[in-house]
């Protein structure tokens, strides 16, 4: 069975009987390992609470140390990407999360790291179809690890086209306009701006502009 975009699928529930978890999927394992593990290690992807990323990687590295699970669960990871937004005039880095939401888990999967993973606080469920977590397929996984080590952080538009906003850098610095156009690719926007008793077009940074 493929796997799809996490955005795309619905957690697998769970079974009250047989309670599960859900854990690691980014990092490949030690060198060292024998081949037939590495060889049935997987990336799947965990639903949780949205804002509880955090608690929940750390709750889950907690239990995969005190029940000995270290030889099924690998790694669990948050992908995450830097990102820069302007507020009150001044530039400042955030770490965005990439797919809120959801966590990564690099394990084997057996009924009882399923069971350590899907019972772990915060944890709603694996990602995949019916009752079966799905794995990434490696591209997948790939794509979400250069994303990650990007190495340009991206701009976070807090504006629409249509929206009011304030330049404030540049020769129209504390200007006041109206957003005509957004380029995503060249990063710049254009903004409807009137002085001199004229309406003119001006185009700017993400960065030289923020929502008024």
């Amino acid at each position: 069975m493929s796997a799809q975009d996490p955005e795309q699928l619905e957690p697998v529930s769970s079974n009250e009987e047989n309670p599960v978890s859900e854990e690691e999927i980014l990092t490949s394992g030690s060198s060292n390992a024998p081949e037939e593990i590495q060889d049935s290690r997987a990336w799947y992807v965990v639903h949780c609470y949205s804002g509880y990323e955090n608690k929940v990687r750390h709750n889950l590295e907690q239990r995969v140390e005190t029940m000995g699970m270290k030889d099924k669960i690998f790694d669990v990871v948050i992908p995450t990407q830097e990102e820069i937004e302007v507020r009150e005039g001044k530039r400042r880095t955030v770490e965005r999360h990439i797919f809120p939401g959801y966590v990564l888990v690099n394990m084997i999967l057996t009924e009882e790291s399923w069971f350590v993973v899907r019972n772990t606080p915060g944890v709603t469920g694996f990602v995949g179809m019916g009752n079966d977590p799905t794995p990434l397929r490696q591209e997948e996984v790939n794509q979400i690890i250069k994303r990650m080590e990007a190495e340009a952080p991206t701009v976070k538009v807090t504006y629409k086209v249509g929206e009011r906003v304030r330049i404030v850098d540049g020769p129209f610095n504390d200007f006041r306009g109206i957003v005509a156009e957004i380029d995503m690719e060249r990063t710049k926007v254009r903004v409807r701006v009137s002085f001199f008793g004229r309406e003119t077009p001006v185009e700017l940074d993400f960065l030289q502009v923020e929502k008024a």
